[in-house]
């Protein structure tokens, strides 16, 4: 666990050290420009793997402004700088705007203050307008320094030795306005907060039948609103890159009185800040409730979330983001060369990759001026795979065409939910359906896994029906882990029943097997010879041919939550008494009824009010001294919920099924916790995957803690259980459902035509295929090609990519681990694209 590991594709500490030595090396960083949450994840991995590698790492506090001010502005940073900073919002290294950084006089004092403390290695997070400034500082400093030794602030042997700037940036904005990335980070957490409070007002709007305008940030990129949009099923979105076509006013009336007359009994219009119409001019909320008011009379209330967006605790997506860009970006410093330009680390599909900073910030200049020319479908294109694939799956979803203008395809398509609950499926079932019926497919709904499908539980489901279903956690549907090998009869009689033309199967490896054994029986039954697809939706994410599942992005915050409640309940116990109570600690989630859920509403309602008055003492507590928490992940064989949660909270250890280990490992972990406990860092947190080990059980990790540990930490345990399937869907989990299940509906859509009439028989196995991404690609992977990459007897795939990050986790938790060194370390371009369908998540 703790100890080095040697193979041919990694390469060892020293090796990494000697091929990417810090030694003598010395690397600022900074925050510019506007906060985002994740940002102190970034800072955290920056210096932590600057000092493992041998580096002197510098906080710049304060941005630019701290850099041209100089003295106690630029710090020197260790190890435990960065503790306990990982779930804290905003920055603590601060932001400023500094105007005397575009002066080429206050970038001579930003040189002259970076060669005394001999930095030539630069990290910035911030957006373009940052990250601009950090290359016109690289392209200048051969001549600042020249400037700076003329005037004898600095001698010639200081100019010879720190004769080039490296620069390497990390986007941090909410906004996700770059162009070259598809995820910037802190726009994960602004989709949180955002979708926290569509949530909470959905409910008052239901109930007294209103309509809301909520106005998101956005001033030159609507992300936001149209990410939210599509995660809470809104009724009308505004996006400076897409604006309404002329006669908007009476579409969006005809819009909403529709949906009413269809008994919804709210509507969501969500809004930009920076919305437009056709002519640039600005399309304001109140502008928008006049409207409403006038022409339809409803009440309308108008919610603008401001810096709520950019506030609060950053989701394990932003954190596990920030922690990979961290490490990338020192790597990227380490290996450049004074000939390597400025680039930027950034996330392609499920991959970091370094692109050119000039060639980013060109595409992103080139999106707003697109908009001011108002070629908008340019605009779209220039913001990337990402952007363009959410509105299109929006517009496909939102607008209905009356019966009439869709052109029918005589085909019916069930879709059915496989195996364990995860959140995210309902959203998958409501795109599939709405994408369905715009095809002009007939849709059946099969309730209760095989099971009901083998007893006839099929029925219609329209476009109506799903309304509202992408917020709710479980499955409407209902789902239960039966396969169907005992039932192949009954199914084909029920496939007969129905003319069922193509089948979509939504679940975990179930669903897999399922699949499977569909495919087995097609020689037996011809019913089964219809297209087939599944969507992988499982908390476990161990469905092979998929790095993702719908579900696991939902649960991994449970466990980041978990700790946290932890933790605030640890400290406030020593700071009060009444708080020395036997308490059941479990995550909160903002739903009171959750499908599959063992959790009683009471346990739940009780947990939140422990929760709230945690958070109302804990600026007075202490802090938690001496204390390691040990909680207990699900997800079977598979550790990924255990690895991916350790690099999310900030874990000392994580132990899982796919890395053995045995008592010295153990002991090992004991003596480095207590090594810890030396320093300000007196706490710790380890996770254990459930089916880790059939010994070292969650008890026994504990009691062997327990007692090793004895007067020098004290341990507490916290098992999640089904928690982690539960709760309402992460904004992410709601949109990836919602993009992969809408193509999946596509390539149904596509088979069935390439085979007009219901006599063809799909027997090849390219029909029957399994949905997944794969680094930076979707895939439809046919399942029985997929049977060779499975470990069936521990349900997992045999080849999994996130076992490469797990040295990140351990190399932040000051730990000696191997080191994948990167083959994609070389620059890419932003234009290029391969021939394989972009997985834009």
């Amino acid at each position: 666990m703790a100890g080095e590991e040697a193979s041919d594709s990694k390469v060892s500490l020293r090796t990494f050290l000697e091929h990417l030595s810090g030694a003598g090396k010395a690397i600022g960083v900074l925050t510019s420009g506007g906060d985002a949450q994740g940002m102190n994840a970034a800072v955290r991995a920056v210096v932590r793997m600057g000092i493992y590698v041998g580096a002197k790492v510098y906080f710049i506090y304060e941005g630019y402004q701290g850099m041209v001010d100089g003295g106690s502005n630029i710090v020197e940073a260790d190890w435990e700088s960065v503790s306990s900073i990982l779930q804290v919002g905003g920055t603590i290294i601060g932001s400023a705007r500094c105007k005397a950084f575009r002066t080429r006089e206050g970038r001579l004092k930003a040189a002259c203050n970076l060669v005394q403390r001999g930095i030539t290695n630069l990290c910035v997070i911030g957006g373009d307008g940052s990250l601009t400034g950090a290359n016109i500082f690289r392209k200048e400093w051969s001549g600042l320094l020249e400037e700076l030794a003329q005037h004898g602030e600095i001698d010639k042997e200081q100019v010879q030795k720190h004769a080039y700037l490296n620069v390497v940036g990390m986007v941090g904005s909410i906004d996700n306005d770059f162009c070259g990335t598809d995820m910037t980070i802190g726009t994960d957490s602004a989709l949180h907060r955002i979708i926290e409070v569509v949530d909470a007002i959905m409910t008052t709007a239901q109930s007294h039948q209103r309509t809301f305008v909520l106005e998101v940030m956005g001033r030159h990129c609507g992300y936001l609103a149209l990410v939210s949009a599509l995660a809470c099923g809104a009724d009308w979105v505004f996006l400076p890159e897409s604006p309404p076509e002329e006669g908007w006013q009476e579409n969006m009336c005809i819009k909403l009185s529709e949906n009413r007359a269809r008994k919804k009994r709210l509507n969501i219009i969500i809004v930009a800040e920076g919305a437009i119409d056709t002519q640039n001019k600005p399309i304001t909320s109140e502008q928008i409730k006049e409207l409403v008011v006038t022409q339809l009379g409803y009440d309308t209330r108008v919610t603008i979330l401001g810096h709520v967006q950019r506030g609060g605790t950053p989701s394990a997506f932003d954190r596990i983001l920030a922690s990979r860009m961290g490490v990338e970006a020192v790597v990227a410093l380490l290996q450049a060369t004074p000939e390597t330009p400025a680039c930027v680390v950034s996330l392609s599909g499920n991959q970091a990759v370094r692109l050119p900073l000039v060639e980013c910030v060109q595409m992103t200049q080139d999106v707003q001026k697109a908009m001011d020319e108002r070629r908008f479908k340019d605009a779209v294109r220039l913001r990337g795979r990402s952007f363009e694939t959410n509105l299109n799956t929006y517009k496909r979803l939102a607008i209905k065409f009356p019966d009439d203008q869709i052109v029918k395809s005589n085909c019916n398509v069930a879709v059915i939910n496989v195996g364990a609950p995860a959140a995210g499926m309902n959203a998958a079932v409501r795109s599939a359906v709405r994408v369905g019926i715009a095809d002009g497919h007939k849709m059946l709904a099969i309730y209760d896994g095989f099971e009901g499908f083998a007893k006839g539980q099929v029925k219609e489901i329209g476009w109506g029906d799903v309304g509202g279903w992408t917020g709710q956690g479980g499955s409407i549907l209902g789902t239960k882990r039966t396969l169907p090998g005992k039932f192949l009869e009954d199914i084909a009689q029920q496939m007969r029943t129905h003319s069922i033309n193509a089948l979509l199967i939504i679940g975990g490896f179930e669903a897999y097997l399922g699949l499977l054994e569909l495919s087995a029986a097609r020689d037996k039954y011809e019913e089964f010879c219809v297209p087939m697809v599944m969507v992988p939706a499982t908390v476990s994410n161990n469905v092979p041919g998929s790095d993702f599942s719908i579900g696991a992005d939902t649960a991994l915050n449970t466990i980041t939550d978990a700790f946290e409640s932890s933790l605030l309940l640890a400290k406030a116990r020593e700071q009060h008494r009444e708080f020395c109570v036997p308490v059941c600690v479990l995550p909160t989630t903002i739903s009171n009824s959750v499908p599959g859920t063992e959790l009683s509403l009471g346990c739940d309602t009780s947990l939140n009010a422990v929760m709230e008055t945690c958070d109302r003492i804990k600026q007075s507590a202490s802090g938690t001294k001496r204390r390691v928490f040990i909680i207990e992940t699900m997800g079977g064989y598979c550790g990924y919920l255990a690895n991916m949660g350790a690099l999310a909270a900030g874990a000392d250890a994580a132990y899982i099924f796919e890395e053995p280990f045995d008592i010295r490992d153990l002991q090992s972990n004991v003596e480095h916790l207590t090594e810890k406990m030396k320093t300000t860092i007196q706490r710790g947190l380890v996770l254990r995957n459930e089916s880790c080990s059939e010994n070292y059980t969650t008890d026994f990790i504990y009691q062997l803690y327990s007692e090793e540990g004895k007067g020098v930490f004290d341990c507490r345990k916290n098992v999640l259980g089904h928690m982690q399937q539960g709760g309402a869907p992460s904004p992410f989990d709601r949109n990836f459902g919602t993009k992969i299940s809408a193509r999946a509906m596509q390539w149904i859509s596509m088979k069935l035509k390439e085979s007009p009439g219901k006599g063809k028989r799909f027997v090849t196995d390219d029909s029957i295929c399994v949905l997944g991404i794969s680094k930076r690609n979707l895939f439809f992977q046919p399942v029985t090609e997929l049977k060779k990459e499975t470990d069936f007897e521990h349900r997992i795939p045999k080849e999994q990519w996130w076992l490469k990050l797990r040295p990140l986790m351990k190399i932040l938790a000051k730990y000696e681990a191997s080191y994948e060194v990167s083959d994609s370390g070389q620059l890419e371009h932003v234009h290029h694209r391969g021939h394989e369908e972009p997985a834009a998540i």
